[in-house]
């Protein structure tokens, strides 16, 4: 198995080999908190569980795609609501202000630039580190 070290972290990533994501789940032992599970270019692939919500937030400069698995998330915005099932995702533009609402466990993918913060522009106790996500 080769494991290149990855230009964004000090964390090697495997490569050219199968990764069972539904399996990557028993990392996640928090609610809101992402692993990293795979790195693609300058992108990381995450899991997160999620229930309750997250509060309202933008990424200025990137993009974040959220791709359900198990459950059902709602992505509120403030002109429209997307209801995310099992095997859907949502691209959230940059910029555009987003509102994620679980009533139920949510298990979800999320990929993202290697310099996103999950949380956005605001800081909350919800607030994971990137260190903490590759953990």
């Amino acid at each position: 198995m080769r494991l290149p070290m990855s230009p964004y972290a000090e964390i090697p990533r495997p490569v050219e080999q199968a990764i069972d994501v539904l399996a990557q789940f028993a990392r996640v032992t928090e609610l809101w908190s992402p692993k990293v599970i795979a790195q693609v270019n300058d992108q990381y692939v995450k899991v997160a569980r999620l229930l309750g919500e997250m509060p309202w937030h933008h990424h200025a400069g990137e993009d974040e795609l959220f791709w359900v698995l198990r459950g059902r998330l709602r992505l509120e915005f403030r002109d429209h609501v997307v209801e995310l099932e099992p095997g859907e995702c949502c691209v959230v533009p940059r910029g555009v202000e987003h509102h994620p609402v679980c009533a139920e466990e949510c298990w979800i993918v999320l990929i993202e630039t290697v310099t996103t913060r999950h949380t956005g522009n605001l800081t909350t106790p919800q607030t994971r580190s990137i260190e903490e996500q590759l953990s």
